[in-house]
């Protein structure tokens, strides 16, 4: 019998590059009443919509609304202040779906964190073991061209979020307008 103590192992460092939480993602009821409330209340500045997304083969919902009988209809971003925007989801469910919880529930929420460098950051996450749910995915078309991001899960199972746009994302480009980014 032994009395050796066993060594710990060193446990990898953070992330690499990650520069702060880019964006916060809410699920909402109705995403024009959210919109508004954003925009009255707290002087928020819609940026841009994706979708609508009309049909169970919904790409975003086996990234985002998973198995609930959840899929997202459509989602908009929102710029308030001068801090990290704010990410609008409003979902639809599937006929006797039930009663979703969590991430695809109204208040449902994630935080996005930006990273410069998708790559070196998802080894990072895989060396600490982070249960990667999708991604990376990288956006070619549209209002979020030239945005990367990934789903990942924290030990206890929040959904969370990196996101990477070195080169910037369309709509920002097209309406000349910066929004908040680590620097």
């Amino acid at each position: 019998m032994s009395n050796a103590v066993p060594v710990p192992q060193p446990l990898p460092g953070p992330v690499p590059g990650l520069a702060g939480v880019e964006h916060i993602g809410l699920v909402v009821p109705e995403l024009d009443a959210a919109t508004q409330f954003f925009a009255n209340v707290l002087g928020g500045e819609a940026l841009y919509d994706v979708g609508p997304f009309d049909g169970p083969e919904d790409w975003m919902a086996g990234h985002l609304a998973g198995s609930s009988g959840a899929h997202i209809h459509r989602m908009r971003v929102v710029a308030i202040a001068n801090g990290p925007t704010v990410e609008l989801i409003e979902l639809t469910r599937s006929a006797g779906a039930a009663s979703a919880v969590g991430e695809t529930a109204p208040a449902g929420w994630h935080i996005a964190f930006y990273v410069e460098d998708m790559d070196r950051a998802l080894a990072g996450l895989k060396a600490h073991g982070c249960q990667i749910l999708s991604g990376p995915v990288e956006m070619t078309e549209g209002p979020s061209a030239g945005l990367s991001w990934l789903y990942f899960k924290a030990p206890w199972g929040q959904q969370l979020e990196l996101v990477s746009y070195p080169g910037g994302i369309a709509a920002y480009r097209a309406r000349k307008r910066q929004v908040w980014r680590p620097q």
